[in-house]
């Protein structure tokens, strides 16, 4: 029983991961029908903030230090947020409405992000910063003339090859300075150490109960009621809500639902951001690590109902408590102290490692939706009909 135990805990801390990440998908799914496949890449700047935090609070003295996390996870959060919205305002707005228009952008978002984490380096973040300060500095003094909309197209077309290039040349004229173009992470794996009272554990028997695990568990628990908070107290959260169960009737209300999209969606990275934090205290992290997750927090999305906060909670918890409990050999341990179920711990031996875990989850999730096609909440209401 201790070692069931240990294992549910185990999963509870894996599944409370997933359950953070969902949270943010769950919520812009239901909201715009967007299948964002760089959300886990938008994890994976909420992991590589909190490694930059960890750096800059080394040189403050362990007594800073063991509160750096503190300080990574609205860090995180908001590198998230602020990425979310940059790429709904420039690429999803203009694509809503069209699924599978908007699955390939996100996906080659999710390419630029992970190739932008292994090249990025200070003369990369110059010429970004110059081509912004060009074109976007170019369209707003070109914005103040009275005949802005008839030169619009025109204003574009001349300031975006434009800025393009003098950046483009400006960085290369820069590229000899090896200060300059020395990456800042690169495609390696980057460790995290975790503060010194998150090391270590309860001791259970010949178990340990991490307290990074506890620590995921706890900060899972606070963003759940945070979210909850939010959509059901707060003006911003019933806008959420009302443009969630009927677009059109919101905006014939007056709700600005171009602000909702934004803001929902920007909620939704930052929680991937804050996801991002909490898996630095699982392993180490690097440039791939999203893909690790995404595949397993949308089939919490759909196995919890799209859209319910409710069904993502028992089905982020279920699919984590159960891939760890396969994948780490429990199953097969248990089942192979009784001699009369050797066929269940050989079945349960084979599958006893990450992937094939994996396997036999998505096979479970499978059979689960030939008989519950829409989750375990379904939708109801009009948004089924639309």
């Amino acid at each position: 029983m201790t070692e069931l135990a240990v294992g549910i805990f185990n999963g509870i801390s894996i599944g409370s991961v997933l359950l953070i990440a969902a949270l943010g998908l769950a919520i812009v799914f239901g909201l715009m029908g967007v299948i964002n496949l760089a959300h886990g890449e938008l994890m994976m700047l909420g992991a590589y903030s909190t490694f930059v935090v960890q750096n800059i609070f080394q040189n403050f003295g362990d007594g800073l230090f063991a509160l750096y996390i503190f300080f990574a996870i609205p860090v995180a959060f908001i590198v998230s947020a602020l990425t979310g919205l940059i790429l709904e305002r420039g690429v999803i707005r203009f694509l809503y409405g069209r699924p599978l228009e908007t699955l390939l952008a996100t996906w080659g978002v999710s390419l630029i992000l992970r190739q932008f984490v292994r090249s990025a380096n200070w003369l990369l973040a110059i010429a970004i910063l110059l081509f912004c300060a060009l074109f976007f500095g170019g369209l707003w003094v070109v914005r103040r003339r009275p005949d802005w909309e008839q030169i619009k197209n025109l204003a574009i077309a001349i300031l975006l090859p434009l800025s393009f290039a003098i950046s483009g040349i400006a960085g290369y004229l820069m590229s000899g300075v090896s200060a300059l173009s020395k990456p800042w992470f690169s495609a390696r794996n980057v460790d995290v150490t975790a503060p010194a009272w998150l090391r270590g554990g309860i001791e259970l028997g010949v178990y340990q109960l991490p307290y990074s695990r506890i620590f995921i568990i706890i900060l899972t628990i606070l963003c759940l009621v945070g979210i909850y908070g939010f959509l059901n107290r707060s003006d911003w959260g019933l806008r959420i809500r009302a443009v969630t169960q009927n677009r059109q009737m919101s905006a014939c209300l007056g709700i600005p639902t171009d602000t909702v999209d934004a803001l929902t969606f920007a909620l939704g990275s930052g929680l991937a951001g804050i996801a991002g934090c909490a898996i630095t205290l699982l392993g180490s992290v690097g440039p791939n690590i999203g893909q690790n997750y995404i595949v397993d927090t949308f089939m919490v999305v759909v196995v919890g109902g799209v859209g319910n906060l409710f069904g993502t909670v028992l089905a982020a918890l279920v699919i984590g408590v159960v891939s760890y409990l396969i994948g780490s050999g429990t199953f097969a341990l248990l089942f192979s102290k009784t001699d009369s179920l050797q066929f269940l711990t050989d079945f349960f031996t084979f599958f006893a490692s990450t992937s094939m875990a994996k396997v036999m989850v998505f096979a479970l999730i499978i059979a689960f939706l030939q008989v519950k096609p829409s989750g375990i909440f379904p939708q109801k209401g009009r948004t089924v009909e639309l």
